[in-house]
């Protein structure tokens, strides 16, 4: 089972790889569609007509593209019509799902281990620095590679 999450979380990897940089691009305040219609010089009768809906409809659009309304579907139309491909996808705060998956895992491994050796010192058996540390690294990795839920709670 380890090695077969560990191949998933590889591939899942590979796959959004390519979006890493997309993160910086800076979207138009109008939104992508106003900003290349108006840039190709496009009528909003004429990406209309592509769309099949009236000029208002693409006003509408444009509109909720801007405040973060639209549907992917919608996306997906307005791109074929303006002869582009539209695109998504979610780019890792920690570059890599691999190095999210480690850093949540260090966390909950943190919390377990530093609230066991705070009951462990109660009792005057606490857990040395060197091995507290060894410890924390131990479980992260069990943590990790059995992802356990409660990483996301």
């Amino acid at each position: 089972m380890r090695n077969q999450r560990k191949l998933l979380i590889e591939q899942l990897d590979r796959k959004l790889r390519p979006f890493l940089g997309s993160e910086i691009v800076i979207i138009p305040d109008k939104g992508w569609i106003n900003t290349i219609r108006t840039t190709i010089n496009m009528t909003l009768e004429q990406l209309g007509k592509k769309l099949n809906m009236t000029k208002q409809g693409v006003k509408r659009i444009e509109e909720s593209e801007a405040a973060g309304t639209i549907t992917i579907k919608s996306l997906k139309e307005v791109g074929n019509a303006l002869d582009m491909k539209f695109v998504y996808g979610f780019v890792p705060i920690d570059e890599s799902i691999d190095s999210l998956l480690d850093r949540k895992s260090r966390i909950l491994a943190e919390k377990i281990i530093l609230r066991t050796n705070q009951n462990m010192m109660l009792e005057d058996q606490e857990i040395e620095k060197g091995n507290l540390k060894n410890a924390i690294k131990d479980l992260s990795n069990e943590i990790k590679f059995e992802l356990k839920r409660t990483i996301w709670d």
